[in-house]
């Protein structure tokens, strides 16, 4: 007689199958709370304990961790091994339907001690289904529900399991083994980083444990197939709720993915515009609704086909800015109904998007080359001891200097060579991704027009040659923040001298590529 052994924590499904294998003819092992269910099923089974000739042990920790289970498992195929079977009075097992502990679901809750953690930290289970994978050759093992119904169909069927299904759902229990520990891993690894006031350096291994979670129609361009993955399955990308419109593609993640960060860097409500992981137009005001129409002037061309991002809830007043500006995707904590409902009959392709997760200040960036990965850790801010420190013989006003750090705050969010050009409150003119620094300049110039008379600009890194400020002198710009560092430092900050400007070196590069 066939024998299969149950041990869930999910329970989906797990009647119907077990009467399934049961009326087969399946000999029926279960432990714990899945032997009380089946109880209560009115089905037949022999609970682990009697099987074992030990009790559960250790308020249940020490269950299934034994020869008679394991050996039942591990056993090939081969009359040497069944003999060694035999010799102890053990019966080979045959299939092994096991899910976890939730992990994941309960550390992801909040508020959770590390003992109440830990106690969620699956053993038995792990042991069950990496023994049943390995074996596969023989063995079958099932660690999700929704294959119950065909592992079940093809039994009653053939009356056995085909190699390739064995194997298919070995890879699916491996792949369960390594994503739930990796899970552990990063929480515990996560909470000493958490004890260091300044993580020193990067992790010597990453397991990323990825599933796809969401296919796409295809990657940045129709003959690229792409996908989104997560390291957990219900995982979605920005943390968000699609409300409205169509699917989102592979590009709209990017520019929305930018837009987010860009707008959760301020605090007051503000709008960010980002076509093509740039942004077009950044800007705060009291509303969101008031913020919108600054931040599309800084470019009202680019901004034709872009992404809009804010950190407030939209409203009627934001969607009556919109006008008829196309845009692809609206990224926002939350939406009005009345805002939700003109949106959805007005721009019914305009994907709208509800995420209330600020994006962390901290993790790590990953970035794929030929043969690796690239790593860093994501770039905060400035550092907390960060001195500005201004380099020009005039001092600039306080009106400049509110202008300045706006524009130094959003030029991080912006492609290198980057460059901004900003009033107080909302950029005016940028120019981003290209090779050269003044190149930069002479774009965020043009796009700004009369706008750069009196306007601060900012810049991601140095100068290394006068030519960039100048042109900035010539379009009407008062003061400059850059970092600094250039060994042309000295010709730089005499021609701002000779402009009558003013010039703050941060002494911090913000590279974004």
């Amino acid at each position: 007689m066939p024998r299969a052994i149950l041990s869930v924590y999910d329970k989906s499904g797990l009647d119907e199958f077990a009467r399934g294998l049961s009326e087969l003819g399946w000999d029926l092992v279960a432990s714990g709370g899945t032997a009380r269910a089946l109880e209560l099923a009115g089905l037949e089974m022999t609970p682990v304990e009697r099987l074992t000739q030990a009790p559960a042990m250790l308020a249940g920790r020490v269950k299934t961790l034994h020869p008679a289970i394991h050996a039942a498992i591990l056993a090939r195929d081969t009359s040497e091994d069944m003999n060694t079977l035999r010799q102890h009075g053990y019966a080979p097992i045959d299939i092994v339907v096991c899910n976890l502990y939730p992990f994941q679901q309960t550390v992801s809750l909040g508020n959770v001690s590390l003992a109440e953690a830990i106690e969620q930290i699956d053993v038995g289970g792990v042991t069950l289904v990496r023994a049943a994978a390995k074996n596969f050759a023989r063995v079958t093992v099932l660690v999700d529900p929704a294959d119950y119904p065909p592992v079940l169909a093809q039994l009653r069927e053939s009356g056995q399991l085909d190699d390739s299904t064995r194997q298919r759902l070995a890879v699916k229990a491996f792949e369960l083994t390594r994503n739930y520990d990796t899970v552990i891993h990063a929480y515990l690894a996560g909470l000493l980083e958490q004890q260091e006031t300044t993580p020193s350096h990067l992790p010597d291994t990453l397991s990323l444990g990825l599933t796809q979670v969401l296919p796409l129609r295809y990657g940045e361009n129709p003959h690229q197939m792409g996908g989104f993955y997560a390291t957990q399955a219900g995982a979605r990308p920005l943390d968000a709720v699609q409300l409205g419109g169509k699917d989102l593609s592979y590009n709209n993640l990017l520019d929305l993915d930018a837009a987010w960060k860009a707008v959760n860097a301020f605090e007051t409500p503000a709008v960010v515009i980002v076509k093509h992981l740039n942004p077009t137009g950044i800007a705060t005001a009291q509303t969101a609704g008031a913020a919108f129409p600054l931040a599309l002037a800084s470019d009202p061309v680019s901004a034709f086909g872009g992404v809009v991002a804010t950190n407030r809830q939209v409203d009627d007043e934001l969607v009556e800015a919109l006008g008829t500006l196309f845009v692809e995707a609206i990224v926002a904590p939350d939406f009005t109904p009345t805002a939700q409902q003109q949106l959805g009959e007005t721009r019914k392709n305009c994907r709208l998007l509800r995420t209330a997760v600020r994006q962390p200040h901290n993790g790590l960036q990953i970035t794929s080359i030929q043969n690796g990965f690239l790593i860093q850790q994501v770039d905060q801010d400035d550092p907390s001891d960060t001195q500005w420190r201004v380099v020009s013989e005039r001092k600039p006003s306080s009106e400049e200097l509110q202008a300045m750090r706006f524009g130094w705050k959003a030029v991080q969010y912006v492609k290198s060579n980057a460059i901004v050009l900003a009033q107080s409150g909302f950029t005016v003119g940028i120019g981003g991704g290209l090779p050269s620094r003044v190149d930069a300049v002479h774009l965020a110039v043009h796009k700004a027009g009369e706008r750069a008379q009196g306007a601060a600009l900012a810049s991601d890194a140095f100068f290394p040659f006068p030519d960039g400020v100048e042109a900035a002198a010539a379009a009407g710009v008062t003061c400059v923040v850059q970092p600094g560092g250039s060994i042309r430092d000295q010709a730089v900050i005499d021609a701002v001298n000779a402009a009558d400007m003013a010039m703050i070196f941060t002494g911090v590069r913000h590279f974004r590529h």
